[in-house]
């Protein structure tokens, strides 16, 4: 089966899409919830290499953490 030759819309770099095989596609290394993939269809309209997949996992964990924390601090000003 030929797979899709593909740009990662972040990086650039070139990677190999397998959306015919899903299971073998280097997407499928990334283990995500469902809120970080809303947050990777909120920013990216295409698919994205697995580095950058997971540069934004940790991303939106950072800011989750950071709203989390800014609202534990308010309480005790």
């Amino acid at each position: 089966m030929k797979h899709e030759q593909k740009k990662c819309p972040r990086c650039q770099t070139g990677f190999e899409c397998k959306v015919g095989s899903i299971t073998l596609c280097q997407c499928s290394t990334v283990s995500l919830r469902e809120d970080e993939r809303q947050y990777l269809r909120d920013n990216y309209s295409d698919c994205l290499c697995a580095a950058c997949m997971v540069a934004l996992q940790k991303e939106y964990q950072n800011r989750n953490f950071l709203k989390r924390l800014k609202g534990i601090i308010s309480m005790f000003r």
